[in-house]
């Protein structure tokens, strides 16, 4: 082997080792805004593959960037599926599901984010608390 690819693999394996420590070792908290920020990721790679399978620069490069634009966007799709379903996770149990009303999906995951981080919400909730113990 040449010393190129013998130092692509090595730089490769080391990446490969680093990034699986690095990805298992995140607490669950943080893996909803890690995977939207892999989402920004793969749009930029969804781009620079629109780029590649459309300079015409040989047959080849037209299939492989062809390819790219499938696995790019198989990739941004899923991330994003799999975001809003962990977002999910985070609303309130009458938020989805049985509470929803008939015919709608419910609040939005930007909806409910808003609502759960309003600066006022606190002191509403507290009122109407008081108001009803009275």
């Amino acid at each position: 082997m040449s010393t190129a690819i013998e130092s692509g693999l090595y730089v490769f394996l080391l990446a490969s080792f680093v990034g699986f420590e690095v990805i298992r070792r995140v607490p669950p908290l943080f893996h909803t805004p890690l995977m939207s920020l892999t989402n920004a990721v793969a749009g930029i790679s969804l781009v620079g593959s629109l780029v590649i399978a459309g300079s015409d620069h040989g047959v080849m490069s037209t299939i492989l960037g062809t390819i790219a634009v499938t696995a790019s966007t198989i990739n941004v799709v899923g991330g994003f599926l799999i975001t809003d379903r962990m977002l999910k996770m985070f609303r309130p149990r009458g938020a989805a599901g049985k509470g929803t009303p008939a015919g709608g999906a419910g609040p939005s995951a930007a909806d409910w984010l808003r609502a759960r981080f309003r600066k006022d919400a606190a002191p509403a909730a507290t009122a109407t608390a008081q108001e009803t113990a009275r």
